[in-house]
């Protein structure tokens, strides 16, 4: 038994088993909404309009969710809602992960190719009744003549395809060689072709590389499908602690984006996706887990011990990546349960190994992972600074999307705000919110203890909550809600902005050392490429230093991904770079909850 439920505007519309929830038929149409609980009913972020058709019963958590007013407009919470006959919904702009600037862009560190895939052209001759030579000894006799390789192994998938594919290329091929095993063969005048990948928990970014030179031919950004199963990597761990078919679930949304990614790729250099005999995939520790199907439970609970930490060369076909019939995936080293081979991968592409004096490093974004190095003492440590920097938990936050306020200043009474994309504004992204905090820290609205004032016209008291009114319902419009930040959002930011100023922190004393001492601050990630850096020291979120000392480098875990694919130095010094860099496990320091505590406060 089904029942018909259509999404608008998004044009999403089909037939979706009865008895399951809204969120549910969100999933198997392809509507992404937000939830960042993972369907659980307590985040209150899947809101949306029921216009047509009988639906369940309110229940307790929406009335404690939503507004009387938006009860009273048909708003619902997709998560615990049941459609029980054919129905319309209206979806808000909030409440869709629209696709936000998925960061692909990085400082591209010129590197040598030297990579661990190394093709050969190789011309045989065909087998005749007075030469009766098996095609793999032919094979590996032409590649030892002709280029003195000595390649033993052959993939067996690779063995399968040879025969008709020698005598398809009239016996003039490509053949493609990893550490003395034949993984695949390609056509003559084909380029042997690299895949690197930043597995983030809210965006993934690809890369096709041209392994013989280096250079990436095509790049593209993607949301991780995973979201619709949660936005943070808790309920997506709780999830695939369900059950084998859930982890499953998990696991092949990824490769399903990573495998259509590689195609459109390939396509954009007309080439096949075949023709990628090598994969680097970088990612935290519970997306790497989560892509190898390893046990995530144990990163749960402390003390957050990986199942594994080291370096790992998996068949890609194992993992169901679309790639040449023997080629592998290389995931780099792990640190510790929270920092991962993406934060291995941003050491290694800023190349921290070899900064002069100190240097302080950081990965903004859910978990942030900050690294000081102390004229070559490296030390690691992440901190939970929460989903309020990517707009979650904000009362109007939103993702980087078309009609987000990505830059604010506040002028007497007057707000100047810039959009993404020049759209009428429909909430706040990460760098707006940033923004905002400053100027009402600046502007004496909000105090250093957090605490917003009602002294300025536009603070209001809405539902026993103080708010600062962004844009009115006037400026808005068109009967639009207005935008707003409360004291809620403020208590949001001092929560992120205290992690990751403690981690700093910390990081200083262990090493014997104050902020004055740090000599460059890096920072990663799409998060922190956007920000104003200026803002973030207004609030205390960075030290107080000269802004020449800041450094945006892009999605420097992507650049490293890059430096692996097409160079085994690099790969080398990445596994050398998780041997050497030491790891603090920021609960276990003494006093944490004391320095968390001054950290909060604004302006320090």
């Amino acid at each position: 038994m089904t029942v018909h439920v259509d999404f608008e505007p998004i044009g999403r519309r089909g037939n979706c088993p009865a008895g399951g929830t809204l969120l549910d038929c969100a999933r198997q149409l392809g509507v992404d909404l937000v939830n960042l609980c993972g369907g659980v009913g307590s985040c209150g972020r899947c809101k949306v309009q029921v216009l047509e058709g009988p639906v369940s019963e309110l229940t307790p958590k929406e009335q404690e969710l939503l507004t009387p007013q938006e009860v009273a407009e048909g708003y619902r919470l997709a998560c615990r809602t049941v459609p029980l006959g054919a129905c319309k919904v209206r979806v808000p702009p909030e409440s869709l992960t629209a696709p936000q600037r998925t960061q692909v862009e990085g400082e591209d560190i010129p590197v040598t190719p030297e990579p661990l895939v190394e093709t050969y052209l190789v011309t045989l001759e065909p087998p005749t009744l007075d030469d009766l030579c098996a095609d793999a000894e032919r094979l590996r006799e032409a590649l030892a003549q002709q280029h003195g390789v000595v390649a033993p192994g052959v993939d067996l998938t690779a063995l399968r395809q040879m025969p008709g594919f020698l005598r398809d290329e009239d016996w003039r091929v490509r053949v493609a060689v990893r550490e003395g095993e034949i993984v695949a063969l390609l056509a003559a005048d084909a380029r042997p072709l690299g895949l690197a990948v930043d597995l983030g928990t809210t965006k993934v970014a690809a890369y096709l590389v041209d392994l013989e030179t280096g250079q990436t031919l095509a790049a593209q950004g993607f949301m991780n499908p995973q979201i619709a199963y949660g936005e943070d990597l808790i309920a997506r761990m709780s999830i695939a602690q369900q059950g084998p078919a859930q982890a499953a679930l998990l696991q092949e949304l990824v490769i399903k984006g990573l495998n259509q990614a590689a195609a459109e790729m390939c396509a954009q250099v007309s080439a096949a996706p075949g023709d990628i005999v090598e994969a680097v995939i970088v990612g935290n520790t519970a997306m790497h887990h989560l892509l190898v199907r390893l046990p995530v439970q144990q990163l749960s609970h402390a003390p957050y011990v990986p199942a594994i930490a080291s370096a790992m060369d998996i068949k890609a076909r194992d993992l169901g990546l679309d790639i040449a019939a023997g080629g592998y995936a290389h995931l780099l080293p792990n640190i510790a349960g929270y920092v991962g081979a993406d934060h291995v991968s941003m050491l290694l592409a800023v190349d921290i190994a070899q900064a002069e004096g100190v240097v302080l490093a950081l990965d903004i974004g859910t978990n942030t992972e900050i690294c000081l190095a102390n004229h070559g003492q490296m030390t690691s440590l992440s901190c939970a600074s929460g989903p309020a920097f990517e707009g979650a938990h904000i009362k109007h936050g939103m993702r980087a999307a078309n009609g987000a306020i990505e830059r604010l200043r506040l002028e007497g009474d007057q707000i100047e705000y810039q959009t993404i994309g020049g759209a009428p504004a429909v909430g706040l992204c990460g760098s707006g919110i940033l923004d905002t905090l400053a100027q009402l820290y600046l502007a004496g609205v909000v105090d250093a203890s957090g605490r917003m004032s009602d002294e300025h016209p536009r603070v209001r008291c809405l539902n026993a909550t103080r708010e600062f009114v962004l844009i009115s319902e006037e400026e808005q419009g068109d009967n639009r809600p207005a935008i707003t930040f409360t004291q809620k959002d403020v208590r949001e930011l001092q929560l992120a902005k205290g992690a990751m100023r403690t981690g700093i922190q910390v990081l200083l004393e262990a090493h014997g050392l104050v902020e004055e001492d740090i000599d460059q601050v890096i920072i990663a990630g799409a998060f922190g490429t956007y920000i104003d850096v200026a803002s973030a020291i207004v609030i205390g979120m960075l030290p107080s230093l000269p802004l020449e000392r800041f450094r945006q480098v892009g999605n420097a875990a992507g650049m490293g991904a890059k430096m692996a694919l097409i160079s085994r130095r690099k790969r080398a010094e990445a596994q050398d770079l998780a041997r050497r860099v030491g790891y603090i496990e920021l609960a276990s320091v003494p006093g944490f909850s004391r320095k968390f505590s001054q950290a909060m406060r604004l302006g320090q």
